[in-house]
């Protein structure tokens, strides 16, 4: 496990790092919650992005880690906890018969941020994404959205409820991939310290001069001619 950590790091930062150049500052408003995330988060403390870093920035490290530990926790719980695996096996198998997944095939920049922008006062949403993955968007979404719920296949049945002795015996399989995951996230951390150095100059390099440039042309909107005067 310790070189495989190691390498996926690696690689993972060097993606990172081919991404960042790409990156520019967001011209939507401003989040109006925390993100979960990245915020107090290990790995932007591990990586050096805690201080002065625009959020989209952290969040595709965070979630290149994240991919990291949750293909290790996989592996382990399909070798190890047989009871975990089926029962995240049938739960699979529920969430694919659902007809709609927005989330589906996002990259490690857009994964785990809210696929919906904060509703404006006196500008409702036709619909949501929220709504369509869950099946409850209204009829103005249109003829299409009706004809792909009516055609989606039917979710499998409930399976037969556990026992008090199964229960027990998951939660013991949930404590052990817990315990694993945090020995992985660790290792994550450590290994992802060593790249530091080549993540700062990164972000020296592509995000600074951009966030900079941001502050420039707000100081220039702020000292306008066109304000009156105090």
């Amino acid at each position: 496990m310790e070189g495989s950590i190691e390498a996926r790091v690696s690689h993972e930062v060097d993606l990172w790092l081919r991404w960042l150049p790409k990156w520019q500052p967001g011209t939507h408003r401003a989040r109006m919650r925390l993100c979960r995330t990245c915020f107090g988060s290990p790995v932007i403390a591990a990586a050096g992005l805690t201080t002065d870093v625009p959020h989209a920035v952290q969040h595709s490290m965070s979630m290149r880690m994240k991919l990291i530990i949750d293909a290790a926790v996989d592996d382990y719980t399909d070798r190890n906890l047989p009871l975990l695996q089926r029962e995240l096996e049938e739960a699979e198998r529920r969430d694919r018969a659902q007809h709609y997944h927005p989330s589906e095939g996002l990259g490690p920049e857009a994964a785990g941020l809210e696929l919906d922008p904060e509703p404006e006062d006196g500008h409702p949403f036709l619909f949501t994404l929220g709504e369509l993955a869950a099946g409850s968007a209204p009829d103005a979404a249109g003829a299409a959205g009706r004809e792909s719920a009516a055609s989606a296949p039917e979710l499998p049945l409930e399976p037969p409820p556990l026992s008090e002795e199964e229960k027990q015996a998951i939660r013991a399989e949930v404590r052990l991939a817990d315990e694993f995951a945090q020995q992985v996230g660790r290792r994550v951390c450590a290994e992802l310290v060593q790249h530091r150095e080549r993540i700062t100059a990164g972000v020296a390099r592509y995000v600074e001069p951009q966030v900079v440039a941001l502050l420039a042309d707000l100081g220039r909107e702020l000292d306008s001619p066109m304000w009156p005067s105090s």
